[in-house]
């Protein structure tokens, strides 16, 4: 089985930055593309990044574009979701995914996930 294991969630002051990590083991991927998700309470998972395997194309949410930054180091099997001017708004569980489908306006979930790392922003 391959595993995602996220890290770099924890508590941060609204405006400040985090850099979530979800590493890759059990196997490489080969041209996998590989996105993040998050569920707030009351809310819906939502797909809010992506990114392909020679790192385009990308896919942001609106709610995140401008604002976060996805990218990938293939030698370390490894992505990650840079943070910036974060929001109260922001607060969720942050989930990695692994191949799925990524398009500059979307990324389906693949067949694999991460544990999930909470996120919170405060006010």
């Amino acid at each position: 089985q391959v595993q995602l294991v996220e890290s770099g969630g924890g508590l941060v002051q609204a405006g400040g930055s985090l850099r979530l990590s979800c590493a890759a083991s059990g196997r490489t991927f080969s041209r996998s593309s590989m996105g993040w998700f998050r569920q707030a309470p009351g809310q819906e998972r939502e797909s809010i990044a992506g990114v392909s395997w020679s790192s385009y194309p990308k896919y942001y949410a609106d709610s995140v574009k401008g604002r976060f930054t996805i990218s990938r180091d293939n030698a370390k099997n490894t992505i990650y979701l840079q943070m910036n001017r974060l929001k109260p708004e922001d607060t969720a569980v942050y989930y990695c995914n692994a191949e799925g489908d990524v398009t500059t306006t979307g990324y389906a979930e693949g067949g694999y996930w991460g544990q999930g790392t909470q996120v919170t922003v405060s006010s």
